[in-house]
């Protein structure tokens, strides 16, 4: 029987020659994969246009329901264009396939002497086959393809090969997408309390860089909590702004009661450095490493509260005004749309750490803007040779002051954020940190017991000096993390739970205390 796919490119004949009772999602995409092996599916097969009723695989066509399997039944899928060039190696004389660009498909078996190879090519080329009809074939050569020159842009396909026919509102809509009109963001997405920054926790983080002069790059993850701002319903302020946009786009909430609500400010508890070596050739200047902590920090911090509320770099002397190499500020738009989950606004923040012409260090909190975000969302900006700017991908262009520009200047992507000194009134910062090679302190054994013989000296109590990020991370190589670790996190967020004294006597002699706490 012949079932109709209809596509977003056309229509495809699929000779079926299995029992109708046998036919299956899995058996059409078989037939298709025979002339066309490199088909990427946006949609699956569906039973409508929109392919929002996707067809169950795991029944045969004949029991789903709203099917007939009729002659010429019709379905429905959308694919990618360009990954859909026939291949027409190995295939027999007329056996059926018609052109790409008239979207007319049989896909009819091969001959069993006549084994159709694969293909693994990326690249596709036009050939005039012996009846006449143009074709797409892959080919090895990159030089010959389509994608290049001819494209509607750099790395696209022909507008012909995308869609047959065009309107001028389509080709524009079509064109601003890979426009970018470069305009600074004047104020970030953080509330105007700004960035509440441990204290100890960046003075350890610095101290650390000092050893090296500040010639190596080092990074962390910044762990804390995002804290709704209020403000009170000032009498004197009589003016409606709950239409005003704030940054990019964001509306601000009616005012409710008494109070209104604002951008959140971010509280950092703790920071943490995982496993990474210097590396000056690298872009960012520093290699990431497998973490086989990574599990524990994750739970660790569910179990506290906290989240991932920014991140911290430290870095080289550098000229003044050069504040982040282009590695960086993609690397921050990263790590902001993982946070926000896409293009979205996110209080996430990116800190440096630096030293100054007089020795003096310098601690500075940015964010990069939404359309920094998104250019890096559609691998619009690379690394290039002058780490200053971000190079322009050559699919896309940046527009800046009405011109094209091949670059952008990091620093139209930055926008500022206050910094706040604060000391954690739950967390202390005395342990040893992880992954520090050829430091003074290590973690170990007998430095958790000098941190916690201080129990009961000074107003030290031993909940006080076990709320340490760093101690109970190592604490989680130790003990269960699923059993054990939930209870002792429970009494360092609420210091009216008390711990019980079985773990108190299991950590004071793993610690190899005299059950002295």
């Amino acid at each position: 029987m012949i079932i109709r796919v209809r596509t977003n490119i056309g229509i495809w004949r699929v000779n079926i020659k299995s029992p109708t009772s046998s036919v299956t999602t899995q058996t059409i995409l078989d037939e298709i994969a025979q002339t066309r092996p490199h088909v990427l599916y946006e949609a699956p097969l569906s039973l409508d246009p929109k392919c929002s009723q996707p067809i169950d695989t795991s029944r045969p066509l004949c029991e789903q329901r709203g099917l007939q399997m009729t002659d010429g039944l019709m379905i429905y899928c959308k694919v990618d264009a360009s990954t859909c060039a026939e291949n027409t190696v190995g295939n027999k004389t007329g056996g059926g396939s018609s052109s790409a660009n008239d979207g007319a498909m049989s896909a009819a078996a091969t001959d069993n002497n006549n084994k159709q190879p694969s293909s693994s090519s990326a690249y596709t080329k036009r050939i005039i086959d012996k009846d006449g009809r143009i074709k797409l074939i892959h080919t090895n050569d990159e030089s010959n393809t389509n994608n290049n020159d001819l494209g509607f842009r750099k790395g696209l396909m022909p507008l012909r090969d995308i869609k047959k026919s065009w309107t001028l509102n389509e080709f524009t809509a079509m064109d601003d997408k890979y426009n970018f009109k470069i305009k600074r963001q004047e104020k970030s997405f953080v509330g105007v309390d700004g960035l509440h920054l441990e204290s100890t926790a960046v003075e350890s983080f610095q101290n650390y860089l000092r050893r090296f002069q500040f010639r190596q790059q080092r990074f962390g993850y910044l762990y804390g909590r995002f804290v709704d701002e209020e403000e009170a319903n000032d009498n004197e302020k009589e003016e409606d702004t709950s239409h005003i946009r704030q940054g990019w786009g964001a509306r601000m909430p009616k005012k409710e009661d008494s109070k209104v609500k604002k951008n959140k400010k971010v509280i950092v508890e703790a920071i943490y450095e995982p496993p990474q070596e210097a590396d000056a050739d690298a872009a960012e200047g520093f290699v990431m490493l497998d973490d086989d902590q990574e599990e524990n920090v994750e739970h660790l911090t569910s179990m506290l509260g906290l989240q991932k509320v920014g991140w911290i770099v430290g870095q080289p002397p550098r000229e003044t005004g050069f504040q982040f190499s282009a590695a960086e500020v993609i690397m921050a738009a990263e790590f902001q749309l993982e946070c926000a989950q896409g293009v979205e606004e996110t209080p996430f923040v990116t800190v440096r750490v630096t030293v100054g012409d007089e020795g003096n260090v310098i601690v500075e909190a940015f964010q990069v803007s939404l359309q920094c975000m998104e250019m890096v969302a559609e691998e619009a900006l690379e690394i290039g040779p002058n780490p200053g700017f971000c190079y322009v991908n050559e699919t896309f262009t940046a527009i800046q002051e009405g011109k094209p520009s091949p670059t952008v200047e990091n620093n139209f992507f930055l926008t500022l954020v206050p910094i706040h000194g604060y000391q954690s009134d739950i967390f202390v910062t005395q342990f040893p940190f992880a992954n520090r090679p050829f430091d003074d302190r290590q973690q170990t054994h007998d430095e958790m017991k000098r941190q916690l013989s201080k129990s009961g000296q000074a107003g030290w109590t031993f909940i006080d000096l076990l709320s340490d990020f760093a101690l109970l991370l190592y604490l989680c190589k130790f003990l269960d993390v699923s059993q054990d670790m939930p209870k002792i996190c429970e009494s360092v967020k609420d210091r009216e739970v008390l711990l019980d004294d079985g773990y108190k006597i299991i950590i004071s002699s793993m610690a190899g205390m005299d059950g002295s706490y």
